[in-house]
């Protein structure tokens, strides 16, 4: 399997809602910055569109946290419908990217996306776009840390588009992986649109040390 070497450019859009979970009944893979027992939990449907080094869909779930007492990322569980992605994500960022099958219908305004398994139904979204947050393209910056048992891996990453409010109708498998979002609302949505997506600027990995990172 070959992929991209790092950074990845990417192009395409997403479909962002935040949650309020309790800590107590997210997976065991994740790390979050906690508040009064509650985490914020992340979960975006992703569209890289031809043009970049790879296209393709993707289903995400990040939670803010700490390394080094410097806030950061971590993306504890992800599916793609790539396997160079999957290959890439691991290899590269320690993202433990799974494959899944995805469904998209509508426009960019108003889209309908869902993510299966071969286990079954992980989510499914409806969704529709509405006036801008703040005018014009604008710029995220996205440091992720990728823990496992050999140390951490932070990548520094960009992420630059429109950024409008988003109205949302999530479901989730009750027994599949997200399970733990079944029946949960978004405290906020929005849709990032012409998106342009830099990853893997900079990696800080440790066997090169990440002092700085």
């Amino acid at each position: 399997m070959t992929y991209p070497p790092e950074p990845w450019h990417l192009g395409g859009s997403l479909l962002v809602s935040l949650f309020r979970v309790p800590v107590a009944a997210l997976p065991a893979s994740s790390d979050p910055l906690v508040l009064r027992g509650h985490a914020v939990v992340g979960v975006a449907f992703a569209r890289y569109e031809p043009g970049g080094v790879l296209s393709y869909d993707e289903l995400l779930v990040a939670t803010p946290t700490l390394h080094r007492s410097r806030p950061r990322v971590t993306i504890p569980q992800i599916w793609v419908d790539s396997p160079q992605s999957l290959e890439g994500g691991r290899a590269l960022w320690g993202i433990p990217k799974e494959i899944a099958a995805f469904g998209r219908a509508g426009t960019a305004d108003a889209a309908s996306v869902s993510a299966s398994t071969d286990a079954g139904p992980v989510a499914s979204l409806r969704s529709r776009a509405g006036r801008a947050v703040v005018p014009g393209m604008r710029q995220l910056a996205l440091p992720i840390v990728q823990r496992d048992g050999g140390g951490a891996i932070v990548s520094h990453n960009r992420v630059i588009g429109r950024v409008r409010w988003l109205r949302t109708r999530w479901s989730f498998a009750a027994g599949g992986p997200l399970g733990y979002l079944h029946g949960r609302r978004p405290f906020a949505s929005v849709a990032v649109t012409d998106a342009t997506i830099v990853f893997g600027m900079d990696v800080r990995r440790p066997s090169t040390g990440s002092g700085n990172a």
